[in-house]
Order: structure tokens, then C-alpha cells, then sequence
């Protein structure tokens, strides 16, 4: 079997990756959902060393670029944790319509939880070069604006687009 072009191959270096939310449900739209994933990378950079040098948080998938020593366990400990988090604030908040379509959706082999959060996966791409390295974060920061949900990328919340532009981002980021 080949290798596929959308897994983590070189760890130590720049992987541009999405993490879609199952069947792509808008949760990302609850101020303190995003909370949770901006805690979570803001502790990945502080304690596991995670480099993070680009983001973006939309209402059903984030796109990101970030490298660490052991970038398959920094991205597999980031979806368990914020699954578990924010399902436990759904549940918190009775957002029972939500749940029942995380439980109805749920792939069938993952017999050890009631919910499923994210879909498998996060669509790796090395960022094997200055160029596309470039591509991938005006990529990231152009979402919003192509969504119509702002005219500028650094008026989008959810991004390290402010932080390029040379205002305080939401958290801090490792510029390129």
C-alpha cells in the first residue's frame, strides 16, 4: 500500500490539517464551543510544544498549520479533549437536537463512546516549502471572507489573521 498524501509524514515539520465536526453541524457558532479549542491549542503551545502558525475557526471545521516533536499525539490528544469538552457542554446546556444527531451519526465501530464529535481524520498536508507555506495561510485567512462573513481576514474573530496583520489575536500563534 502507497503512502497517502493526507497523513502526518514528517512530524517535526509544518502539517496544514482540517478538523470537520460530523456531518458537518454547526457548532462552532457558540461562543464558548470555540472557547474550548482556543484553550486547548493555547495549552498544546504552553505544555506540549506545539507550534501553531496559522488557524482558522468556522462553524463546522477549523483548518490549521502547526508542527511538534510528536504532531500525531498533539492532534489525537486535541480531538479527544475538545470532543469531550464541548459534548459535555452540549449536554450541560441541553442541546439535546445536536446530541441526537452526534449519536445518530456516529460511525458504527466506535463501540466505547455515545457520541462522536469529529469526523476521523484531519486531511494532513506537509508544507514542504516558503511558498506554499504562504498559499496555505492566505488560504486559511481568505475562508471568512469568501463565506461573506467579513470583508478583511483580520476582522474574523476565529483566526490568526489578526495576529499577520499586527493586532492581538485571541491567542498567540508562532508567526512564519
Amino acid at each position: 500500500m502507497g503512502r497517502s498524501r493526507y497523513t502526518i509524514t514528517e512530524p517535526d515539520r509544518p502539517h496544514f490539517m482540517t478538523c470537520t465536526v460530523l456531518e458537518w453541524l454547526p457548532v462552532f457558532t457558540r461562543p464558548e464551543t470555540v472557547q474550548i479549542i482556543l484553550d486547548c491549542r493555547r495549552y498544546q503551545r504552553e505544555h506540549e510544544g506545539l507550534q501553531l502558525y496559522g488557524y482558522v475557526i468556522l462553524e463546522n471545521h477549523l483548518h490549521f498549520i502547526a508542527q511538534a516533536k510528536n504532531l500525531n499525539k498533539c492532534v489525537s490528544s486535541f480531538k479527544s479533549y475538545t470532543a469531550r469538552q464541548i459534548i459535555d457542554h452540549l449536554q450541560s446546556q441541553h442541546a439535546e437536537r445536536l446530541l441526537a444527531h452526534l449519536r445518530y451519526f456516529k460511525t458504527a465501530h466506535k463501540t466505547d463512546r455515545e457520541n462522536q464529535f469529529w469526523q476521523e481524520g484531519v486531511h494532513a498536508e506537509l508544507v514542504f516549502s516558503e511558498a506554499m507555506m504562504r498559499e496555505k495561510l492566505d488560504y486559511i485567512h481568505a475562508n471568512p471572507v469568501k463565506r461573506g462573513y467579513v470583508n478583511l481576514p483580520e476582522h474574523w474573530r476565529y483566526s490568526s489573521a489578526s495576529n499577520y496583520a499586527g493586532l492581538e489575536g485571541l491567542i498567540d500563534i508562532d508567526p512564519w
